[in-house]
């Protein structure tokens, strides 16, 4: 009997909730930073001393946090976690890939919140906070960065040879939908929080998130699998 096709607006659902108790912690932690920046100050002392690291390195700082966070760290977590601390070659060629995409997208998610700077401004008022969440969660998101990623992880999965369908309507509905309905029941609270802090700061705050998007990221790419 043929397992019954699940629509993506359920894939989507089941994923988020799959990733409920994780996110809810991740959003509490990054909250409780948020937090301690204003109303603590070694806190604040302490993040501002990242703000200066990011001011002078630019995407010398980004770049390499991203790869940290989004190909590194959930590489470890899963053999750890998953494969028991048995290391497969799999896993180094799965960092081959990860590595350079999540490099890539980290420069990307700097520019772009530079961008969000330069229209909306600096200062963390709950109307420019609340411009730069609509504009990332459904401009940025929709139409840049969760489709970039689906593809990327599908070309990896067939073996990177073939890209046929990508640019459908249908592939977007199947595949890139699914992820975006996660992506919204993590990232628009993220996002806020993230948003709330300095723009220096954004980008070592959205390190901190990554790791987790990274492991729903690889659930839902693996999922048919």
């Amino acid at each position: 009997m043929n397992k019954p096709i699940e629509k993506p607006l359920f894939i989507g659902l089941k994923a988020a909730k799959a990733n409920l108790i994780p996110g809810l912690i991740i959003q509490s932690v990054m909250l409780s930073v948020v937090l301690a920046y204003y109303w603590n100050e070694p806190t604040r002392i302490w993040l501002n001393l990242l703000a200066e690291w990011k001011a002078r390195l630019g995407y010398g700082f980004s770049v390499p946090m991203a790869m940290v966070a989004g190909a590194l760290l959930p590489e470890l977590l899963k053999i750890v976690m998953v494969q028991r601390g048995t290391v497969h070659r799999a896993n180094f060629k799965n960092l081959g890939f990860t590595l350079v995409f999540w490099g890539f997208m980290g420069a990307s998610c700097d520019t772009f919140y530079k961008w969000q700077t330069v229209w909306f401004g600096g200062a963390a008022t709950v109307w420019i906070l609340i411009q730069k969440v609509i504009v990332d969660q459904f401009l940025y998101c929709p139409f840049w960065a969760t489709p970039l990623s689906v593809w990327a992880y599908e070309w990896k999965n067939r073996g990177y040879a073939n890209t046929s369908g990508f640019l459908t309507l249908g592939f977007y509905r199947a595949q890139i939908l699914p992820v975006l309905i996660a992506n919204w029941g993590v990232w628009l609270v993220l996002v806020s929080i993230i948003y709330s802090l300095p723009s220096l700061l954004q980008i070592p705050l959205f390190g901190l998130a990554l790791t987790f998007w990274v492991l729903i990221m690889t659930y839902m790419s693996e999922r048919k699998n």
